[in-house]
């Protein structure tokens, strides 16, 4: 059996305390040995120093660093720059993103699309990079239907990517769904599942109707009848989630990326609980 790959997301803290706050995650969640730690970046470069920062501490303790990379409202010469800035840094996992354009900005930059970013970054450093995408098992909130959605994601597959990691979702079927049709597109990188531990179920809410994830109609109902009681939540949550990584590596998932929101706590216990 292949080997499976567990990894985890942050995002660049705003502030100094936020930066000690994740170094004691970091510190906590490299006991598990993930493969990396994955550091996001905001739109138009918004966060690009920061992800810079986290991404070069990452390095220094001894694990690996893939820092997102979204092209929307770039320019060549710009993402340029952070390639080269990432090479001379040692880094050699990328996670290649569209991202979405900032409020009130109409121009894309010089890519549209996660594909031509993935295509120029092969052009400009060959095979230095080990490139992850994004996938959307519940499909992705712009696209016009599933089949245009699946056929986008193997444009950044045919493209160099080497694999992809999903959105969050909370229903098993939808991933296993989309991982049968991709395959049967031709696509053979590594799927890997996107997991989003439960925590704050308002904060959880917000996130979803952005993103389009789908929260199951049964689990907001059983989440709202908790209010404003965190500890049940979060409990009821961790079993929820638990059982879908549970059923999702049973079902031959290559391995698990959690959004740890800068916590370690929940994906720890959702590991433990795997007996990972």
């Amino acid at each position: 059996m292949a080997t499976r790959t567990f990894s985890f997301e942050f995002f660049p803290p705003k502030t100094a305390e936020g930066m000690e706050k994740l170094r004691a995650t970091r510190k906590q969640l490299a006991q598990l040995n993930p493969k990396f730690f994955s550091v996001t970046f905001g739109a138009g470069g918004s966060t690009r120093d920061r992800t810079l920062e986290t991404v070069r501490e990452i390095q220094a303790e001894g694990s690996e660093a893939a820092p997102h990379l979204s092209c929307i409202g770039s320019t060549e010469d710009s993402i340029r720059d952070i390639l080269n800035e990432y090479k001379s840094q040692g880094i050699r996992h990328l996670v290649a993103l569209r991202g979405d354009l900032p409020s009130g900005s109409m121009d894309a930059g010089a890519f549209n699309y996660a594909n031509e970013l993935v295509a120029f970054i092969r052009k400009e450093t060959g095979d230095w990079f080990e490139i992850e995408v994004a996938a959307y098992p519940e499909v992705h909130p712009q696209a016009r239907s599933y089949t245009e959605d699946l056929v986008n994601f193997k444009r950044k597959v045919d493209a160099g990517a080497n694999s992809a990691i999903t959105q969050y979702f909370f229903n098993a079927d939808a991933y296993f769904q989309f991982v049968e049709s991709a395959r049967a597109l031709g696509v053979s990188i590594p799927i890997v599942p996107g997991i989003m531990p439960i925590g704050n179920y308002v904060q959880l809410a917000r996130f979803s109707d952005a993103c389009g994830a789908e929260i199951p109609r049964w689990l907001r109902k059983k989440l709202e009848t908790y209010g404003d009681d965190l500890p049940s939540i979060r409990a009821f949550g961790l079993d929820v989630v638990t059982d879908l990584c549970d059923r999702l590596l049973a079902g031959g998932a290559p391995g698990l990326h959690f959004y740890t929101m800068n916590q370690a706590g929940p994906s720890t216990t959702i590991w433990q609980r795997l007996g990972l």
